[in-house]
Order: structure tokens, then C-alpha cells, then sequence
């Protein structure tokens, strides 16, 4: 297997797993939060065939990767019956806000484990040198004699990269994403009403200016990572 195809595999599985605890996520807290919509559905589990979308999860995922773009989309929506909680808007807020959060924390996970790795493992060091530069797509790196702990390396910070890019991804707020969730609330009626319509709209809107906003706040993020795991 190349090794183009070989990052493409893990870039795919991570996403998966990315999907998979960011709709968990949404589904456990609204359940904690008093709707079991989600709950009786079976949504709150990290089986990713509850809620890979067809659209989303694969279509979107493979126009980004044929085009070069970032690696990301979402999952089938987390159904949720707002009328069950007790402080609607606060609530409804709090159940949208978990799914990127729990990205965030898998990335933080992830950022942990690396350092960890990198010194107290044998060729720790060099095995996360490797993968940042291989997920970044460097030139010449040598391949043939890479350590034993390489994939897991590989693996989490693929694990940092996606699920950065999933939480930025999450802010836009154009629907279907999170963030058109939280900014639906604080819109007066009419606007609210143009807003929900938007349809086909939003998507070419989000294919249009998606990349720049993500390129424009996921950049100084993964520096941040980059540099806590360089200096740690």
C-alpha cells in the first residue's frame, strides 16, 4: 500500500471515530439534560453506524480529499425534542455545544498521549517527529526503518488535526452545523424564519467560504497544539 493511501486510512478512520463521539455527544447531553429522544433511538453510543450521513460523512469527506481541501463534514443530526428541557434555550445551547467540545477533548487526549510518548517510549521522540511531518505531507521522509510506535503516533495526531479541524468546521454557522444551531437563538423572528429556509443555500455558501474560515482560525489552533507538543 502507498502511503498516500496509507495516511487517506487513517485520516478515514479517525474521522469516523471523530463523528462518532461528536454525535454520542450530543445525544448523551441531551438525554442528561431531560429529552431521551436521542437516547431511545440508540444515538448515544459510538457505534459510527448510527450516525454516519451519506452526505456528510461520506460525499463531502471524499470531495475534500480528491480536491485537496480539508478532510471534514458531519454526521446524520442528533434528534432532539427541545421542548423537554427545562431552560429551553440555555439547554438546547449547551446539547449543541457538546459535540464540538467533545472534539476538543479528543484532541487534548490525543495531545497528551504524544507527549507522553515521546518520553517514555523508546523512539518516542522520533516516532511523533515522523508522523507530524508525514500528516503534513513533508518531502523525503524515510519510511523503511520508521520505530514500532509510528501508527499509534500517526494515529493521534491525526486524531489532533481532524478533530481541530471538526470543532472549527462546527463554528461556521451555516446549517446544517452546529454553529447555525447556537446563532438561530439569538435571531429576531423574520430573520429566523429566512434563516431555517436556507436550504441548498447554505451548503454552496459553506463549499464557497467554508475553506477560508477554517484555513483562518484552524491554522493558529494546530500552532498552538504544535507548539506545546514541541516544547513538552
Amino acid at each position: 500500500m502507498s502511503q498516500d493511501a496509507v495516511l487517506i486510512v487513517f485520516q478515514v478512520v479517525v474521522l469516523i471515530l471523530a463523528f462518532s463521539v461528536h454525535e454520542c455527544a450530543h445525544a448523551w447531553t441531551a438525554w442528561r439534560l431531560g429529552d431521551p429522544t436521542a437516547r431511545m433511538l440508540g444515538r448515544v453510543t459510538l457505534n459510527p453506524l448510527k450516525h454516519l450521513d451519506p452526505l456528510g460523512s461520506v460525499l463531502f469527506p471524499l470531495i475534500s480529499l480528491v480536491y485537496g481541501g480539508f478532510l471534514v463534514g458531519w454526521a446524520k443530526p442528533t434528534p432532539v425534542t427541545s421542548r423537554n428541557f427545562k431552560n429551553f434555550k440555555r439547554d438546547d445551547i449547551l446539547v449543541t455545544i457538546a459535540g464540538p467540545a467533545s472534539n476538543v477533548l479528543l484532541a487534548v487526549i490525543a495531545l497528551i498521549l504524544l507527549i507522553l510518548m515521546k518520553h517514555f517510549t523508546p523512539s518516542g521522540e522520533v516516532s511523533v517527529a515522523t508522523a507530524m511531518a508525514m500528516a503534513h505531507h513533508v518531502p523525503g521522509i524515510d519510511t523503511t526503518t520508521l520505530p514500532a510506535l509510528f501508527p499509534f503516533a500517526l494515529f493521534f495526531y491525526f486524531v489532533i488535526l481532524i478533530n481541530l479541524l471538526l470543532f472549527v468546521f462546527n463554528l461556521i454557522p451555516i446549517p446544517p452545523l452546529d454553529g447555525s444551531r447556537v446563532l438561530r437563538h439569538f435571531l429576531p423572528y423574520q430573520a429566523l424564519q429566512m434563516y431555517d429556509r436556507m436550504g441548498m443555500i447554505g451548503l454552496i455558501v459553506l463549499y464557497l467560504v467554508g475553506g477560508r474560515f477554517i484555513g483562518a482560525v484552524f491554522s493558529p489552533l494546530l500552532g498552538v497544539f504544535n507548539n506545546i507538543l514541541f516544547r513538552l
